[in-house]
């Protein structure tokens, strides 16, 4: 009986505290020396992918965001209707996004927002849905 009792304690301890779980830190650690971004969950590293942040003559600004909209279908309204998917907004009109420029992942290139591969952008999009904007971090350095 009494480890009938104690399965159960533990089964009400699990289902009450598993939401907690997507409460972790998701963060995005963009590098703008090694134009690298790591995504860690819970202090994790889960991923290492290429991007393209500012080219000469724009800025991609340096500092630490919580993610603050997200937008799957995203189109500037700065840069001629450029399409911006899978954009997760952390600095205004700064966005972690898709692009289809995939020659030039791995230097800089864009107007100053963070780019990457599409299905890097997909999977970073997908965690900071999961995880919420409060709990998705964006660290710009150099």
């Amino acid at each position: 009986m009494r480890r009938i009792v104690v399965a159960l304690l533990a089964f009400l301890f699990m289902q009450i505290h598993l939401p907690s779980a997507f409460a972790a830190n998701l963060i995005a650690n963009i590098s703008l020396s090694s134009q690298t971004m790591t995504v860690s969950q819970n202090g994790i590293v889960r991923y290492r992918w290429k991007v393209s942040t500012a080219r000469k003559g724009y800025v991609t600004p340096q500092g630490s965001w919580s993610a603050k909209w997200l937008s799957k279908n995203h189109r500037s309204r700065k840069y001629d209707d450029a399409p911006m998917p899978y954009a997760v907004f952390f600095n205004g009109g700064y966005a972690v996004h898709a692009t289809f420029d995939l020659k030039r992942l791995g230097r800089p290139a864009s107007h100053g927002c963070v780019r990457l591969h599409p299905e890097n952008a997909a999977e970073f999009f997908s965690l900071a849905s999961q995880y919420g904007l409060k709990n998705t971090k964006i660290v710009v350095t150099r």
